[in-house]
């Protein structure tokens, strides 16, 4: 792992970023060879969260797995958790010395110049920009950026870490890593298909290229 200029380790990021809303997905899925994974659980009390988490950060420990936690960055500090990623509303509120002093490295999601400049004054670990491709997730203010905006940001950011998420899949994360993308972050591709785990296992070979300097083995065709 390489330092930044301030001397801080800059984080290593798995060409795989892998996004689910429960452990569960991660008891099922890690064992399989994630490398990194993020645990976007919404809707839960805090009781429910700090499970979730401790569940999430055990399997992760056991796989040789990096996890990142989405939003709660108090429950990640409080439970020795790695990496943490907020939105923009959730930077606006978070306490970012906190954060630093736990040792906490940071990811932020981007959709636009402005938030790009507020998230670079936060100094964070790697920026994430989307949507890229339409995305049935969740409902965007935000139009398709394209992979073009990608390349944007790979000039503006400098060796920041950037994680391409939204519409990701197989077939396109040859076009997200040509235009400067470090990681492919993927939700639906994987948990809405009709067999995870060898959609997981295609994912894992197809980045093998980017993870090694290897060829990747063959991979499956695109999906909805």
């Amino acid at each position: 792992m390489s330092a930044t200029m301030d001397g801080r380790s800059r984080i290593a990021l798995d060409p795989f970023y892998l996004i689910v809303d429960d452990s569960d997905w991660i008891e099922r899925l890690v064992p399989l060879g994630v490398r990194l994974v993020q645990l976007r659980a919404k809707d839960r009390d805090a009781r429910r969260l700090r499970a979730e988490i401790r569940r999430a950060r055990d399997v992760c420990e056991a796989h040789a797995c990096q996890l990142v936690i989405n939003d709660h960055w108090r429950l990640a500090i409080e439970e020795g958790c790695d990496v943490v990623h907020l939105g923009q509303e959730d930077l606006a509120g978070a306490d970012r010395a906190a954060i630093c002093r736990a040792g906490l490295k940071l990811g932020l999601s981007t959709h636009d110049q402005a938030e790009l400049a507020t998230a670079l004054a936060a100094e964070p670990d790697y920026v994430a920009l989307g949507p890229i491709w339409p995305t049935i997730l969740k409902a965007m203010n935000w139009a398709p950026q394209t992979p073009t905006k990608l390349a944007a940001w790979r000039a503006a950011i400098g060796d920041l870490p950037l994680v391409a998420i939204g519409g990701l899949t197989v077939a396109r994360i040859g076009e997200a890593f040509a235009n400067g993308a470090d990681s492919a972050a993927v939700v639906t591709d994987i948990t809405r298909n009709a067999d995870p785990e060898t959609r997981t296992r295609e994912w894992i070979a197809a980045t093998r290229r980017w993870r090694a300097g290897g060829e990747p083995e063959a991979a499956g065709a695109d999906s909805a």
